[in-house]
């Protein structure tokens, strides 16, 4: 069974953020989507779209606000609410964000500090077809930290040494468990980003989880922009995400692909200047998905990023949601539906699309 899912993580949705390195880091955040108050709204409006997966990140600085205290309330309730919605949790241990007291990736215990709180979260939710995310685009992840000033030579050896810890304790847990670290494709770079991560714990990797954005080719440079945050004057490269996938076909023949990140940034919820909708571009990209299965790649699943608009990492400009948010002009954070809801619902409930399709782009 293909799952179908959606996207989102903790800091970016949830508001009413604890102190962390982001709480820290972050201008204007206010409570970005409120979805620590909203989550039965909006975990209801994934299971409207018949989606199978919902993913989120167990945030560690919300967990365990200051050592040695612990509060799983709010997780408990997202949790039993997904399952009771027919969908099954993917759960991200890592989603940029630590607790300020935790120090940052060159504390001495960093690591361990990391692994208690994976220990106890991994054995509060394992079990019952949970999806596993260890660390979201670890790459990226490092280049942040440079970003912000709080990278550490450390951090790389940590992050795989702890990637393959909690490993070991979610197979304990649940030996049918699926685990991964999603790793970014990054156009031109990648292969040679992977060699920061990915190709360190490849041993222990059930599935490659694939985040899939934009791609570079001979008279489309637009990916550029990615380095300035204009997300949205990137011109989409549909095809990039068949590329992409028999990219990591071959490179790991015996593990299967999750696209656990694919979606399209519009400049402040304003239509692209081409015409070029956000249901044309999910309906293209799950075009060139399937044309790579039908190829035998080896692909079991694909989230939409993301469920809602949220904070993209200093600002709301950026809008990727399947429901648009307007946070900064609208108090009650009204969830608004978007083209491709209705897209996104019919291939979901058609597992596909119409074989008469044909790319836009």
């Amino acid at each position: 069974m293909f799952l179908w899912g959606v996207a989102g993580s903790g800091f970016q949705s949830e508001g009413s953020a604890p102190d962390s390195n982001w709480k820290r880091y972050a201008r204007n955040y206010g409570d970005s989507v409120d979805f620590f108050h909203r989550c039965a709204e909006d975990i209801a409006l994934a299971a409207d779209l018949g989606v199978r997966v919902f993913r989120f990140c167990v945030e560690w600085a919300r967990v365990q606000p200051k050592p040695g205290s612990w509060d799983f309330s709010f997780y408990d309730e997202v949790i039993a609410r997904v399952r009771a919605a027919g969908m099954r949790p993917m759960i991200t241990l890592d989603h940029w964000v630590y607790p300020a007291w935790a120090g940052n990736w060159g504390s001495p215990e960093m690591l361990q500090r990391w692994l208690d709180n994976a220990a106890q979260v991994i054995r509060r939710y394992a079990g019952d077809g949970t999806l596993w995310i260890t660390f979201n685009e670890p790459t990226v992840y490092m280049a942040q930290e440079m970003r912000l000033g709080s990278f550490r030579p450390q951090m790389p050896f940590r992050l795989v040494r702890a990637h393959k810890h909690a490993y070991r304790l979610i197979h304990a847990a649940d030996p049918d468990a699926l685990v991964s670290s999603n790793v970014a494709y990054i156009p031109v770079v990648n292969r040679l980003a992977d060699l920061g991560f990915l190709d360190w714990v490849s041993d222990s990797l059930d599935f490659v989880g694939i985040d899939y954005y934009y791609d570079v080719r001979p008279g489309n440079l637009t990916a550029l922009h990615g380095a300035s945050g204009e997300l949205w004057r990137i011109d989409p490269e549909p095809q990039g995400i068949y590329r992409a996938l028999r990219h990591y076909a071959r490179r790991f023949p015996k593990l299967p692909l999750y696209i656990v990140e694919n979606g399209m940034p519009s400049d402040d919820g304003a239509p692209r200047a081409d015409g070029y909708t956000r249901s044309d571009h999910l309906r293209d990209h799950v075009y060139w998905m399937l044309r790579a299965r039908s190829e035998g790649v080896r692909l079991i699943g694909y989230n939409y990023w993301s469920l809602t608009d949220n904070y993209e990492w200093g600002s709301y400009r950026p809008r990727f949601g399947l429901y648009t948010v307007d946070v900064e002009t609208d108090p009650a954070l009204a969830r608004k539906p978007t083209d491709a809801v209705g897209a996104y619902r019919a291939i979901v409930a058609a597992d596909g699309l119409p074989e008469s399709y044909r790319p836009v782009r």
